[in-house]
């Protein structure tokens, strides 16, 4: 349902008191003045803090710096006079004893009467004396529709038309942003081309760059990896490929469910992570990821609102890839935490939010221990699949091999010894190896001369692979893969 139907119910219900959040008050304020002028008679009265009620001549300045008194306007107008109150930040006052017992006495008597207060806020902050009466009600980022209607506007304002393909791919790229966002990011996007062309792109995802970078909780990552830079793996590339267009308005119309995403399962080094942004960079789509540490915050209630937060914003930025790191990390030994319920409560978000999303975000989860994992995520309906990516055999470890040497070398690559390597390099993994390259790199640097295939066959020798200091849960975790609980990567 969206916000302009669920107001029109609450007004019509008579729903005394409302809690909306948004950062967009001016956004808003007119799309309540629409609404009232469509579906219903009622006056609209504004009141912040320092200017108290503007924009009714006869109160004019009424309340300021007393939001008690902003109540008691309420309760003086008379029942022949349906109004709508819209109290900004009113949130702020809500501990205060006498402001909370003065909005339970007034509900009482808004229930018979056609009046309807508006808490606005930023943030759910409602104190447990006044949660029975109070009515939330989330006002959502702009949508498609809405959107287009300002890009429209501003084409009109210019005198010019962009092609439909330009105006779709614009729109897109503006979801995620608060209209007053829009606005100044296509301002600044006239001001740099005098024009809005498909190359302004790049400024609107500058912007949500910006937001991003404000939560804290969510990075935006640049990617220049891409799938041919990650060595075997051809289960899970041949997978990727198939899903490639998952996301995008003809799969869509085609009647495709946005996929979910995927859970990646292996030791340390073996391309995990190098997947997650290699998948962003092919499918062209931003990647963000999430820094499952920051999620947990000291105050009662703050985790469970981060989870609530990071959600909306890579929704609102979707289409998009969710990287969460080292998941099993967040969630390890979750029965045994001595927080209250709090890491709990947030799984409980989190896998909640994968089973039933709707939104084009595509999560790619990597863990190192399966074990550390609560079933509950590993329950199908989660993700889409969940890969297993084990050392790599000598086959893929001569891919990743000529992936690292043409990096470095891409003039002379094949005059390395790459079977040779791959046949010495036993139980490495795709990061021991390109760190055995780097290391050869480094001793011959410092000789003064270019590395040779001796210089990596020494480095790999003086290298103990993880397998090695690992192998009992290496073993347990190969077992567990290979026994048909999981599909395998490679």
């Amino acid at each position: 349902m969206t916000f302009t139907k669920e107001f029109k119910l609450l007004l019509k219900a008579r729903y005394p008191l409302l809690y909306i959040t948004t950062t967009e008050e001016e956004r808003l304020e007119y799309t309540i003045k629409s609404c009232v002028q469509l579906y219903s008679n009622r006056a609209i009265y504004s009141w912040d803090f320092v200017d108290g009620y503007v924009g009714n001549p006869n109160d004019n300045g009424f309340a300021s710096r007393n939001p008690l008194q902003a109540l008691e306007l309420v309760e003086k107008l008379t029942s022949d006079n349906p109004a709508i109150f819209i109290l900004k930040d009113f949130h702020l006052f809500l501990n205060d004893i006498s402001v909370s017992r003065k909005l339970k006495n007034l509900v009482k008597i808004l229930r018979k009467q056609a009046k309807t207060i508006i808490i606005v806020a930023s943030e759910i902050v409602i104190p447990d004396s006044i949660r029975e009466i109070v009515t939330v009600l989330p006002f959502e980022l702009p949508q498609a529709a809405e959107i287009r209607k300002e890009l429209v506007r501003v084409q009109d304002s210019l005198g010019y038309s962009l092609p439909q393909t330009s105006v779709d791919n614009l729109v897109r790229s503006c979801q995620g942003l608060s209209l007053d966002r829009i606005r100044r990011v296509l301002s600044k996007i006239i001001a740099t081309y005098k024009e809005i062309n498909v190359e302004s792109l790049e400024l609107i995802f500058t912007e949500k760059k910006q937001i991003i970078s404000q939560t804290q909780i969510l990075e935006f990552c640049n990617s220049d990896v891409t799938l041919s830079d990650v060595g075997g793996l051809d289960n899970l590339k041949l997978w990727l490929k198939r899903r490639s267009e998952g996301l995008s308005q003809r799969a869509a119309t085609y009647g495709l469910p946005c996929p979910r995403g995927l859970l990646l399962v292996g030791v340390q080094g073996t391309g995990k992570s190098l997947t997650a942004k290699a998948i962003a960079n092919d499918w062209n789509l931003p990647l963000l990821r999430l820094d499952v540490g920051k999620l947990f915050g000291g105050i009662i209630g703050e985790s469970e609102s981060r989870m609530r937060q990071m959600i909306q914003l890579s929704e609102a930025i979707a289409p998009c890839i969710l990287w969460v790191d080292e998941i099993d990390k967040a969630f390890a030994g979750i029965e045994s935490k001595g927080d209250s319920g709090t890491t709990s409560r947030v799984l409980a978000t989190f896998i909640t939010w994968l089973s039933e999303k709707t939104s084009s975000v595509f999560v790619v989860a990597t863990a190192n221990n399966i074990y550390s994992l609560p079933p509950e995520i590993l329950r199908k309906g989660r993700f889409d699949e969940i890969f297993f990516i084990g050392l790599p055999s000598e086959e893929e470890k001569k891919l990743i091999f000529k992936v690292h040497l043409s990096k470095v070398r891409p003039q002379s690559w094949t005059t390395y010894d790459i079977g040779l390597l791959s046949q010495k390099a036993k139980n490495f993994s795709g990061a021991e190896i390109e760190e055995s390259v780097i290391e050869a790199m480094h001793l011959a640097f410092s000789d003064n001369r270019e590395f040779v295939t001796d210089d990596i066959l020494n480095s790999i020798m003086e290298s103990v692979p993880l397998a090695y200091t690992n192998k009992e849960k290496l073993e347990i975790l190969e077992e567990w893969a290979t026994a048909g609980k999981i599909r395998l990567a490679s």
